[in-house]
């Protein structure tokens, strides 16, 4: 019992991961990523050893040979030349790089478009001489890893989260909030009642996961806005036919995470008109930045702290799966290695928004 007791204090150790195991990543074109790189570096004290300046221009999308030349290729130097490929654990892009590669196909699972972010989780195995094809998902040896301490070289992976909102204010309140952090809070799960798929499922799991008089569940066809006091977040977002408003006029406590259950809502971080909102994809004249839902950086924005989303179309089977994050970010697992055990895939479509290091702490 001793001995189970001593192992059992020591999870938290384990999971609790610290800014020598985190690389900054700065687009030294980009004011924004100059500045936020200048504010983040002060706030968590990372070792300007950790900051890895690129220079690649200032676009949203680049072509595979760029990023592999400007972005890959500089990142995977300077790792190597500073000794820093085992130590580093995290790495942490910003709002002025580059947000995706673009490929061959649209949307089909064997498209060679990926999220910058999603592909450059595969960069330790790369440089331990690992071969990956452009095609398609890779899967991810950390999903579904909960009770497992993130380390090299067990996964051979990096977890990439990106600093990202309309402007460095929105970005500055990630990093504050970020610091601010408590367990304290609800849980705020709210199901579609017309999807008979997996998805509801993994959002009752969630509920069920989590301490029960934490957790508000809703099951009926309205849709929750306005809800104080809110940790974390899963739900349909605008797939929810139901869902009218673009904000969800939460009061998001510091260190809140959200993810829902949507296709293209991280294509962008271009704010659009205060009179946009969320429509239909029929509704052609109204899209915004190619599409017509919902945006994480209006989250952000809003007040979380965290957030996921799609550059492009991923499949549900390939969104983060709500009953693996909510649960392991309230057991004290950082925002990092929260998302990404709940997420199945990489070189896929799926970014991260917030700092790695962001921690609730189990109460």
């Amino acid at each position: 019992m001793k001995l189970f007791t001593l192992l059992l204090a020591g999870v938290p150790a384990l999971l609790a991961q610290s800014a020598a195991n985190t690389l900054l990543v700065v687009n030294d074109s980009s004011l924004f990523s100059r500045r936020i790189a200048d504010y983040y570096v002060h706030k968590r004290s990372i070792p300007l050893a950790n900051v890895c300046h690129v220079k690649v221009p200032i676009e949203e999308s680049v072509a595979r040979d760029v990023y592999e030349k400007s972005i890959e290729g500089p990142i995977a130097a300077y790792l190597t030349a500073h000794g820093l490929r085992e130590q580093i654990l995290y790495i942490v892009t910003t709002l002025g790089l580059p947000l995706r590669i673009i490929g061959m196909g649209t949307s089909d699972m064997d498209t060679t478009a990926c999220a910058v972010d999603s592909e450059l989780a595969l960069l330790y195995a790369r440089m331990r001489g690992k071969k990956f094809t452009t095609s398609g998902a890779v899967t991810n040896p950390f999903f579904g890893k909960k009770d497992a301490a993130f380390q090299h070289p067990q996964f051979s992976i990096y977890l990439v989260t990106r600093l990202a909102g309309y402007d460095f204010g929105d970005v500055k309140g990630i990093i504050d909030r970020s610091l601010q952090a408590a367990n304290r809070g609800k849980f705020v799960i709210d199901l579609n009642e017309n999807d008979d798929g997996p998805g509801n499922d993994w959002l009752r799991a969630a509920a069920k996961a989590l301490p029960a008089d934490r957790v508000t569940l809703d099951t009926s066809n309205k849709v929750l806005y306005d809800q104080r006091d809110v940790i974390g977040y899963a739900a349909w977002g605008s797939n929810d036919k139901n869902r009218k408003r673009r904000l969800l006029g939460f009061q998001w406590l510091p260190g809140a995470i959200a993810t829902e259950f949507v296709s293209t809502d991280g294509r962008t971080f271009q704010r659009p008109p205060d009179t946009w909102n969320i429509t239909t994809w029929k509704d052609t004249q109204h899209f915004f930045g190619g599409s017509p839902q919902a945006l994480p950086a209006d989250y952000i924005h809003e007040g979380v702290t965290g957030c996921s989303g799609h550059i492009d179309e991923p499949y549900l089977a390939a969104n983060p799966r709500p009953e693996l994050l909510l649960p392991a970010y309230y057991s004290g697992r950082n925002l990092a290695e929260s998302y990404y055990v709940s997420i199945p895939a990489l070189s896929w479509q799926n970014i991260v928004v917030g700092d790695p290091l962001c921690r609730i702490v189990k109460p």
